[in-house]
């Protein structure tokens, strides 16, 4: 079940990590940090994907990742982590190549723009993580794919409406 924090920081360190995405098998993964506007949205679009949907699977493991992160207050958001509609980079472990995405909810995507949804693999393994943790995960085919968060580039829950002061 989720733990709800009134205030947390994630590890900044690295952590390799196993899970099986349909299943619940996993060893050493590393914590996530979910703020609780985000969960309460992530767990309908995680119970909205039953098969036969294309993304049933891959909603069951968001559901189980969802079940383990530490939900927290969205003024306490550390800078670092991966929520939703954060722009980061991340490298795919499985290639070593990096790239750069926005995590947005399903409809939402726009691969021209680099838009990518929870729903996908690659969402579902960067929701919740902070800079420097990594997830593996054993694809449906059996094969394993990895990610790392690098870098968080934009993090929604950082930033600041205040209008700054003008001095005439």
């Amino acid at each position: 079940m989720s733990r709800i924090a009134a205030g947390s920081t994630a590890s900044r360190n690295p952590t390799r990590t196993f899970a099986m995405m349909g299943d619940s098998i996993s060893k050493d993964l590393p914590p996530l940090v979910i703020p609780m506007p985000d969960f309460r949205t992530l767990r309908l679009v995680a119970s909205g994907a039953r098969p036969p949907h294309a993304y049933a699977r891959t909603a069951e493991w968001l559901a189980a990742e969802l079940d383990r992160a530490t939900v927290v207050a969205p003024d306490v958001v550390p800078e670092t982590a991966v929520t939703m509609h954060t722009r980061v980079e991340y490298r795919d472990d499985v290639t070593d190549q990096v790239g750069r995405l926005t995590l947005v909810y399903p409809g939402e995507e726009d691969w021209d723009e680099y838009r990518v949804s929870v729903l996908s693999p690659v969402g579902a393994a960067l929701i919740g993580l902070s800079e420097g943790q990594s997830i593996r995960w054993r694809t449906p085919s059996g094969g394993m794919r990895g990610v790392t968060a690098l870098r968080v580039l934009y993090q929604p829950y950082q930033t600041s409406l205040e209008i700054p002061h003008m001095r005439y």
